[in-house]
């Protein structure tokens, strides 16, 4: 039976990228090794790391713009300590809409001070806040774009003369935007992009240097670029895999075709959450996310008869973020509009069953 995965993470991939990876896992490039034992000094993968980080910039349209593209390890809960460790001096401004969020701010305090320009707490991470003040004497501020636990995402990015820094782990080349707003961008692979294992980190060089600590060679960004992303050992396969993930978008008609596919299956499956009476979103509609949509079945004595249908129907990963509860929906760039359609019938069958 065909699976149809919303998984929030690790997520769904292209069938070619699994494809062009399996063979490589046997034999990479016909050098009768395999990417899992090929040597990440070899002339090979050095065309593998610095290919991906070509595509990541031209994809974002940043090339020749002052960015280096990065693939590190240890995800972007090792992120919310390098931004900070890297660009926090005295004080930075941190947006919270989540858990991610409140990780991140956890981590900065480490380092200095942080003002909390905002917070969606009060109505459990429903929505994204608007109209905050960014303090004049920040050295940075941090988003996070998309919520993956609570289905928000940011629709409109604030404009401000410091550095934005966003963790993008859940919607990374999912939609179009002006990317040179933010000095520096960084997302997990395992979400929309590749395989758990690294992490793309996206920085404007201009914005490294000013902050007076040392900082640990592995911390370090300047490092990580004057290394090519070779510091230390990569996680090969990882990258391997995303890189694959970045030519398949390029591709199928780049972001744009990206956004236009996911704005078709969010449309359908919101649609059906907004019209079915037995069920109901999680977040405010004007944040919704395109990448996860969360709801909730209100009836609870349906719910035994609801995951039986989608199991059977072949649906995989669709229980809600063990806070929140009900349901997630998880429609990365690899996810066919036909497997939202699935679930939408599903949901539809339900109702006629009640």
């Amino acid at each position: 039976m065909k699976k149809h995965n919303y998984s929030a993470g690790p997520c769904i991939l292209p069938q070619e990228v699994f494809q062009e990876a399996s063979q490589a896992v046997l034999d990479f490039n016909n050098t009768g090794l395999s990417i899992l034992e090929i040597s990440h000094r070899s002339k090979e993968f050095v065309d593998v790391m610095e290919e991906a980080r070509n595509l990541a910039l031209e994809l974002l349209g940043l090339e020749g713009k002052g960015y280096k593209a990065l693939f590190l390890q240890g995800g972007a809960s090792t992120q919310f300590l390098m931004v900070a460790y890297n660009l926090l001096q005295v004080k930075a401004g941190y947006l919270n809409t989540g858990a991610w969020s409140t990780k991140a701010i956890k981590e900065a305090k480490l380092f200095g001070d942080v003002a909390e320009v905002a917070s969606s707490a009060d109505k459990d991470f429903r929505y994204i806040p608007k109209g905050y003040f960014i303090p004049s004497d920040v050295d940075y501020f941090h988003c996070t774009s998309n919520n993956t636990i609570y289905g928000t995402q940011i629709k409109e990015f604030p404009n401000t003369p410091k550095p934005i820094v966003c963790d993008m782990s859940s919607d990374i080349f999912s939609r179009e935007l002006d990317f040179s707003k933010f000095d520096l961008i960084y997302a997990g692979a395992q979400k929309n992009l590749g395989p758990a294992g690294t992490t793309l980190v996206v920085i404007k060089e201009d914005i490294l240097g000013k902050v007076e600590r040392s900082i640990p060679s592995m911390m370090d960004y300047k490092i990580h670029i004057n290394k090519a992303s070779m510091f230390n050992t990569p996680a090969v396969f990882a990258v391997y895999t995303s890189m694959l993930t970045l030519r398949w978008i390029k591709k199928n008609g780049g972001i744009a075709a990206m956004e236009e596919r996911n704005e078709k299956k969010a449309a359908l499956l919101y649609s059906e959450i907004d019209i079915n009476p037995l069920f109901q979103g999680y977040a405010d509609k004007k944040d919704r996310s395109t990448m996860n949509a969360t709801f909730t079945l209100l009836n609870d004595d349906l719910k035994e008869t609801f995951d039986t249908m989608w199991k059977e129907a072949g649906v995989n990963g669709l229980n809600g973020h063990r806070s929140v509860g009900g349901y997630r929906a998880s429609m990365y760039n690899a996810l066919p509009l036909e497997s939202v359609q699935v679930l939408v019938d599903v949901m539809s069958e339900l109702e006629r069953k009640a």
